[in-house]
């Protein structure tokens, strides 16, 4: 369970430290701590080197529970603040704007202590090399760390740069073998997928879903790729875990039944418990994932969440073309409080619907949390609630909305969590493509109009005219250099932001970053690109294994393999294939460490689709036919003949034509959706 903390606010009588001149409101949180906190920068480890003392580098995010409960107990201390002065330079770390930080300085937490998370706090010489580290400390551990590391450094100054010199060298070895990861050939590819997939399967929990452990992460990526990979390979019990998993996330507790949008995390083995903090990242992946899901299953559970999904990031973090980032966990000085309800609420607001309200959403001992609050937990079968109360599903539906609906009115009376405010290009990019995802999936022209309002947003107030992308914007100004996540996803966002549009001005913006990606992310010993387009840290980093968000390796891959079919260039499809054989090699042994890159490999082993849509119906006959194509078809769409090589000599005046490609043979052009799937089954 987590443990409670009342934050207080910031005492705006004291003095500010150095972080009042930031942006990000993580760092502003701590703007007014006893600690003389400083942003990451050149400065800092100067003055550390001027002034002969260690370095923290304390890295965190503005929704992150645990933060807030190290700085209410030991960075708002005068006491723990004067240690923290007097021996150490200290710098705070918003771990979502300076993530290659962040994935320095966690490595080599997780190289000395084999775990790692955040609050995330190491310890550095003045030149950035790592000594000492670890995540959460109680009061009491923080103070032991302070005075015996401050006490060895200047006594024995000697043994701790010898200690920083060999954990300097392992991250530089475990750079090395990150981005020298062992090479496949391609013809192994689906050896390696069915090899993984069986390792992988014996950590299934097919009773709840998702992982046999706690705590479970909805995480998007595995999920889409087990979806696609059990409906294109007719897989019946990878298809049946992957329905269960999303089935019992949406009916869970990490689901908010009132508002929309998933948490961050469930602490237990049945998706009940929530950590509360909701992310964009979370909520825009999980939204095209649910789309997906309903595409391929047309079960309406998944197209309620996919749409209740959807709407909770454009009413809770949509703002005049662009998306704030997260919801924090706490509100009012408690994990959770603005989502639980207590039973005498809950009937005194409902009157006489309180019982069905009670039963539908299992506020019993299912739903029970802590402290007579419960949790929602939605019923999977209610059979017997339609005999019960004597209602159509319809019926029963209705009033359960009815419900919600007062219940949301009274939840705003609460004191909201706090909101993260910032705009990141990587995730706004991935909230675009959620968008564009349901627009193909349900039509609903307010999706495209957000989808290609946010890409104008990036593409006006982010991207200069030399490629160069920015990653943070806030209070009407950019900053931080893009790191390779931000153009890996840009550039997929910019693929669909084209096919709902037909405006091929997308594509060649997208082909322009990729292209800027290649010269400027290249690293001359590796296959792999790096994280960073600056140097300027002790390693340059290189992500290769998805998690929570894919990582930007395979993400930049999928674009590569997918700009080669588009523009019929060899040159991309190649160096997506290069960059596929080193990243994949860990899916044989930690499957849900590498789907994205397996969702490459297994597009590159089904049979090759190329549909192309060209006339003035384009649009009507796109959100049909999406509906039908393989899971990786290659989709070119013109209201006009288009530069694009798939669209030359195939415009015919006042005719909407379908051409289809299977492994580089077509066949006929037709007119309707019903006789170009016959073309799929072929």
């Amino acid at each position: 369970m987590f443990k409670a903390v009342t934050l207080s606010m910031p005492n705006h009588s004291k003095i500010p430290n150095q972080l009042i001149n930031e942006s990000s409101p993580y760092l502003l949180q701590h703007a007014y701590n006893p600690v003389n906190w400083l942003p990451f920068g050149n400065s800092a480890f100067e003055k550390a080197k001027y002034e002969n003392k260690l370095v923290l580098v304390s890295v965190g995010y503005s929704a992150c529970h645990w933060c807030h409960v190290m700085e209410h107990e030991s960075f708002e201390d005068q006491a723990v603040a004067e240690l923290m002065n007097k021996y150490f330079i200290n710098i705070k770390v918003d771990r979502e704007e300076r993530t290659d930080v962040d994935m320095l300085y966690m490595q080599a937490v997780q190289i000395m202590t084999g775990q790692g998370g955040w609050p995330l706090n190491c310890f550095t010489l003045p030149s950035g090399e790592p000594i000492y580290g670890g995540t959460y400390f109680n009061k009491q551990q923080w103070i032991n760390v302070l005075k015996n590391l401050s006490e060895l450094f200047n006594n024995d100054p000697a043994k701790v740069e010898e200690y920083a010199q060999n954990l300097t060298n392992g991250l530089k070895q475990a750079e090395l073998i990150n981005s020298q990861s062992q090479k496949e050939e391609s013809v192994q590819f689906q050896e390696i997928l069915e090899t993984g997939i069986a390792k992988w399967q014996l950590r299934f929990d097919n009773e709840n879903g998702g992982p046999n452990h706690a705590p479970k992460f909805p995480l998007p990526n595995n999920y889409m790729y087990l979806l696609n990979y059990g409906y294109e390979k007719v897989d019946k019990n990878i298809m049946q875990h992957s329905e269960l998993t999303l089935t019992k996330m949406a009916n869970g507790g990490i689901f908010d039944h009132i508002n929309g949008g998933f948490a961050r995390y469930s602490v237990d083995l049945v998706w009940k418990v929530p950590h509360f903090e909701k992310m964009l990242y979370d909520n825009a992946q999980l939204a095209s994932l649910y789309c997906q899901a309903f595409v391929k299953t047309n079960n309406e559970l998944y197209k309620k969440t996919a749409i209740k999904t959807l709407d909770f990031i454009k009413q809770e973090w949509y703002r005049d073309g662009y998306f704030y980032s997260a919801l924090d966990a706490d509100s009012d000085g408690e994990e959770g409080k603005y989502y639980v309800w207590e039973l005498n609420e809950i009937k005194y607001h409902l009157t006489e619907n309180a019982d069905l309200f009670i039963d539908y959403f299992q506020l019993n001992e299912v739903g029970y949390w802590e402290d007579e609050k419960y949790i929602l937990m939605r019923k999977e079968d209610c059979s017997n609630l339609l005999i019960k109360y004597n209602l159509t599903i319809q019926e029963l539906e209705n009033k359960i909305n009815t419900c919600i609906e007062k219940l949301k009115k009274e939840q705003q009376k609460r004191i909201k969590p706090g909101l993260d405010d910032k705009t990141i290009c990587a995730w706004n990019a991935l909230a675009c493509s959620a968008f564009c995802d349901g627009y193909l999936t349900f039509g609903d022209e307010s999706y495209k109009t957000i989808a290609l309002a946010n890409m104008q947003f990036i593409l006006n107030n982010l991207l200069n005219d030399k490629g160069l992308l920015k990653r943070i914007y806030k209070n009407s100004s950019s900053k931080i250099v893009g790191f390779l996540d931000d153009y890996a996803f840009t550039i997929d966002a910019l693929l669909k932001c084209y096919l709902i549009s037909q405006d091929e001005n997308y594509i060649i913006k997208s082909k322009k970053l990729a292209d800027y990606v290649l010269e400027k992310f290249s690293n001359p010993n590796s296959d792999l690109l790096y994280y960073s387009q600056e140097h300027n840290l002790i390693v340059q980093t290189t992500e290769v294994s998805d998690n929570v968000i894919p990582a930007a390796n395979s993400q930049m891959a999928v674009n590569l393999y997918a700009l080669g079919q588009y523009f019929d260039d060899d040159n991309y499809i190649k160096k997506a294939l290069k960059m596929l054989s080193s990243g994949l090699s860990g899916f044989k042994n930690y499957a849900a460490g590498y789907t994205n890159w397996a969702m490459l490999a297994h597009k590159i082993s089904c049979p090759k689709f190329e549909v192309v849509i060209v006339g003035n119906n384009v649009n009507t006959i796109l959100l049909e036919l999406y509906k039908h194509c393989p899971t990786y078809t290659i989709l070119v769409v013109s209201q006009k003949e288009g530069e694009l090589p798939a669209l030359k000599n195939r415009f015919v005046n006042n005719q909407t034509l379908v051409y289809v490609c299977k492994n580089n043979h077509c066949f006929l052009p037709v007119s309707s959706v019903k006789e170009a799937i016959v073309y799929f089954e072929n």
